[in-house]
């Protein structure tokens, strides 16, 4: 791995599928991994949890996301910090791409 990595333009590295998800790990080492997520319309990551911190940001669209039982409406450059075990689900209200990065061992910052 060199010493940096680079996307000019972060939208562009991931296409949005017909009547689907598609995800793309775009970096990854022992401490972040960072995934781009293309939602067709009305696709969604139903509730779950993760072990690990996550941040969401949303590269275009818009998305209706559920954190711990409060709802919130998210468009571009919308950024979410997710402590580790927090219930979410996602749901693309229109064709969308969103970037998430979840921090292995990080502390839970508020």
């Amino acid at each position: 791995m060199g010493p940096f990595t680079a996307f000019t333009d972060l939208a562009a590295q991931i296409e949005i599928p017909r009547d689907g998800t598609l995800s793309r790990t775009l970096y990854r080492d022992d401490r972040v991994r960072v995934v781009a997520f293309g939602f067709d319309a009305g696709q969604e990551l139903t509730e779950h949890t993760a072990a690990a911190a996550a941040i969401i940001q949303v590269m275009s669209g818009r998305f209706r996301v559920t954190l711990g039982g409060e709802m919130l409406d998210l468009l571009p450059t919308a950024w979410v910090h997710m402590a580790p075990g927090l219930p979410h689900s996602v749901v693309a209200i229109e064709r969308s791409v969103m970037l998430l990065t979840m921090l292995q061992d990080c502390p839970d910052a508020t």
